[in-house]
């Protein structure tokens, strides 16, 4: 992982920890859901507190690009093994 997905973590974080106590829900569990799950756990934190439309976005789009990743993953963990000739 790169330093800038932990920065964008640690923002997700931050966020969920101020926005979460005007929201009715605990601080400190979003905060350590945003920092280890990221954007998934901002998405599923939108739609609990009505703003569906925009947390549905961010869920879908974070499920896609970890998708993707994982496919990237496996296709390279494939040609590492098959070699590259």
């Amino acid at each position: 992982m790169s330093w800038t997905s932990w920065i964008v973590n640690v923002i997700i974080a931050i966020f969920l920890a101020v926005d979460a106590p005007k929201r009715g829900k605990r601080q400190w569990l979003w905060a350590i859901l945003g920092f280890f799950f990221g954007a998934i756990a901002l998405g599923i934190y939108l739609i609990q507190t009505g703003r569906k439309v925009l947390g549905w976005i961010i869920t879908i789009l974070a499920i896609i690009v970890y998708i993707l990743i994982f496919i990237f993953a496996i296709l390279a963990a494939a040609l590492m093994m098959t070699g590259y000739s």
